[in-house]
């Protein structure tokens, strides 16, 4: 009996799309004669992943566990609610909380042509991250598992870490606080202005003046911590936390 090789396996993987422990099985059967074994698993309707692999997907779902944080997509919302794609997500999701992002990234694409074959759609590994900083931190994913985000506090507790988070969400914040908006950014708003505002024939000497007030206002409203807290209005999310400081957030949508 002619031997299997790694190397044959891995090939008539990437030409079917099917799983590694099948492809072996398929080229054992045919002594390792690679057309057939392609016919083989054609007829028995195995070869059918590979078709999947490079079709849209834009459903999914996030999810989070301890620090980390991941979206996996799908082809259809169906799928996305289906009970072996999101114990998958789970599996990746607490692969990336213990071993980190490329390990994560590893796993998926190991097993990522069985997963295909066993769900029946495409699936992408769209994003995956840690978050860091601080020495508080929590998280929230909405209910129908599209929206989620993690939130890192020095100082606080959880529970106020996941309203920051739930509040994130809702908001779409740019960036942490109003310090973090990027130099760039800010230097084009400001070209904006000083054009409007000469439009506008502001004396020359309160231009400065009034750019220094709407740079002001632009970076509160990019800064999570300086918008108004969805739970009430009245107070800024950093009122909210009192005492503890906003270090980082994560937010993904599907």
């Amino acid at each position: 009996m002619t031997e299997i090789s790694p190397t044959l396996v891995k090939e008539l993987r990437d030409k079917t799309g099917v799983g590694m422990m099948a492809c072996k099985k398929a080229l054992t059967e045919t002594n390792g004669d690679l057309e057939k074994a392609i016919e083989n698993l054609r007829k028995r309707g195995e070869a059918k992943a590979g078709e999947k692999v490079g079709r849209s997907t834009h459903e999914g779902i996030v999810t989070i566990s301890g620090r980390a944080i991941l979206k996996l997509l799908c082809e259809t919302d169906f799928v996305a609610r289906n009970e072996t794609f999101q114990g998958f997500v789970e599996e990746l999701v607490k692969k990336a909380e213990k071993e980190g992002i490329e390990a994560t990234k590893t796993l998926f694409e190991s097993i990522k042509t069985d997963k295909i074959q066993e769900i029946g759609e495409n699936i992408a590994l769209d994003d995956v991250q840690i978050l860091e900083g601080g020495n508080t931190a929590a998280g929230y994913v909405h209910s129908n598992n599209k929206l989620g985000a993690l939130i890192a506090l020095e100082g606080g507790t959880k529970e106020k870490a996941k309203d920051v988070a739930m509040h994130t969400v809702a908001m779409t914040p740019n960036v942490a606080n109003p310090e973090d908006v990027p130099e760039e950014e800010i230097d084009k708003e400001k070209e904006i202005y000083r054009e409007q505002l000469k439009n506008e024939d502001k004396p020359e000497q309160i231009i400065d003046k009034i750019i220094e007030g709407k740079i002001r206002k632009f970076c509160a409203e990019q800064a999570l911590s300086s918008q108004p807290f969805v739970k009430d209005p009245s107070m800024t999310v950093a009122e909210y936390l009192g005492n503890a400081k906003l270090i980082s957030f994560i937010r993904m949508e599907v």
